[in-house]
This record gives structure tokens, sequence and C-alpha cells, in this order.
């Protein structure tokens, strides 16, 4: 057995095709092939079930696979800990963040983290919740900044803030004539919402009890998944919609007149960076959590647990 061997069980796997599989680790497919098949002889097991298209792994080539890939990342990790050792923070890093956060978040922090760390390259992706998880999950990404609890048993959250909501209304709402809000004084039909598949989607119905009430918002159906689009419609159409903090903190004078908060306990979302349980670049994720900490404001990170409902 060895490490070669490992390599290929993961990338078939991944791929369910002995010839794409092949193709990724640039060597022939009869090489592939006959390595997984003298590492079946030697497990004496069948660790794919050849006879389905696409190839599927049995129940116990599963757990071989999820081995597998626990060892080619503690073999990685070694690599790591000596560059750690040395005192080196350089590497590449990709990153995935959800797009109700990137355009906020990432002017905060990315500049400077790029300036102190010269000889790290951070490759970064907008990606929506599910795509980020599963990136992750098939460590395609080092790590990803969203919005949790996830409850994944194969990630690790590192909580980093929590992003309270403010309801932005266009100046003719009622609501505005309110200092504080309930979620029950937002008119369910006047509410812009962003399109399914965005995580801040799911907390603004769950905040304002929508998913009985979603039916009934059919006149337009608009898909989006921009909160500045969210603002335009908001100015330009009248109605209502949820910004995060960090939204609100790019607005201008005029537009903070038709912010109103909701009151306490504040909703909130919790922002965490997330990795996967087995993550080998310790150095450099640590570094980007200092480094983004830094730079959030001060009552974000020191918000307590008895002064906010987080909204799942």
């Amino acid at each position: 057995m060895n490490l070669q061997q490992l390599e290929y069980i993961v990338a078939v796997d991944q791929h369910r095709h002995f010839q794409l599989a092949a193709q990724h680790c640039y060597i022939t497919q009869a090489t592939l092939s006959m390595m997984i098949k003298k590492l079946e002889e030697e497990l004496e097991i069948k660790i794919f079930d050849r006879s389905k298209q696409p190839v599927v792994p049995t129940e116990v080539g599963k757990q071989v696979i999820e081995q597998a890939k626990v060892v080619l990342q503690q073999t990685k990790r070694l690599i790591e800990i000596v560059k750690e050792e040395q005192g080196e923070v350089k590497g590449e890093l990709s990153l995935g963040i959800i797009p109700t956060l990137a355009p906020y978040l990432l002017p905060r922090f990315m500049r400077s983290f790029l300036k102190k760390y010269p000889q790290v390259k951070l490759k970064i992706s907008e990606l929506n919740t599910g795509e980020i998880i599963q990136k992750l999950e098939n460590q395609h990404l080092d790590a990803g900044i969203l919005a949790t609890p996830l409850q994944r048993s194969t990630l690790i959250e590192q909580p980093l803030f929590y992003e309270q909501f403010f309801a932005y209304a266009s100046s003719d709402e009622k609501l505005l004539q309110k200092k504080y809000l309930l979620p029950k004084d937002i008119d369910v039909n006047r509410l812009w919402l962003l399109e399914e598949g965005h995580c801040l989607r799911s907390q603004v119905v769950n905040l304002c009890e929508l998913k009985k009430k979603e039916q009934e918002l059919n006149q337009l159906e608009l898909e989006t998944g921009s909160i500045e689009m969210l603002k335009k419609l908001v100015e330009a159409n009248q109605g209502v919609t949820i910004l995060p903090e960090l939204a609100m903190q790019e607005l201008n004078a005029r537009q903070k007149n038709n912010v109103r908060l909701f009151k306490q306990p504040a909703p909130v979302r919790e922002i965490s960076l997330v990795i996967y349980r087995h993550y080998i670049k310790k150095t450099l994720i640590d570094a980007l959590k200092e480094e983004i900490l830094h730079n959030i404001p001060a009552d974000m990170k020191d918000k307590k647990k008895k002064d906010i409902v987080d909204i799942q």
C-alpha cells in the first residue's frame, strides 16, 4: 500500500469514472486500474462496484476511501508542521465566502492580509452555503466564511462575529413611523427577498414567519443574489427589505433615515470561519482569522448571547 494508491481511489470516488480519474492524476487508465486492483488484493476487498455506471464504492470501500482522505490530509499536515516550526506564513489558501458577506467583508481585511503576508496567494470564490459545504467536504476549499451553525460533523466552525439585522424601507412605508420594529410589523407583500439558495433568505423567512405566507408573494417574482439590488428595488419601487449589519455601513446619511432597528433581543446571524475537520493549513488559517477579527468593529465581536436572537 502506498500514498499513490490512496490518491487514485479518492480520485475515482470524486469522478466516479476510471478514465476521468486517470486524467486527473495524469496517468493512463490502465495504470490507475492496475494500482487500485493491487490495493484491493492487498486488503482482500472490493473498493469499487465496477458493474455500475457511474462506478460507485462498495460499503466497505466507502470506509476505506474516507480513511484514505484522512491519511492524505495528515501527510500534507507533516509539511505544514515543518513550515510552522520555521515560522513561515506562505502558500496558497483557497477561501469560499457567501455573496451577502463578500462585498462588505472582503475589503476590510483582504488588502492588509496580503500586505502583511506577501508570500501568501489567496484564492477567493463567491459561493452559496451549499456549494461551500460541498467544496469543504471534498477538500476543494481550505476554508469558508458563512453563516452558522451548520450542524455538520465533518466541519469545524470558528465563530468570528455576530451580524445584526435591520429593516430598510422606502420613505412612504408606515413602519418608518416606529422607532423599533417587531417582525410582525413587516407587510410580507411588500418585502423584497433574495433568491432561493441564499442563507440570508432563509433567515429572513424565519424572522418574518413567512414559511406559511410565501405563496402570497406571487404578483412579481424576481430572482437576485445581490443585496445592492434589493436596496435599489426598495428605493425605486417602494417596499422593505432586511439588511445585515456590514451592508448597513455602506449606507449614506439619507439612506440611514430609512433604517429601523428591531426591538431587543435583536435578530442576528452568526458568521464563522469554517474548515474541514482534518484541515492542514493551520498557520495560514489562523493568520486569516486574526486579520479578519482585527478589522471587524469591536461591538460585532462582543455581542452577548442574552442580547440577541440567532435566526436560523
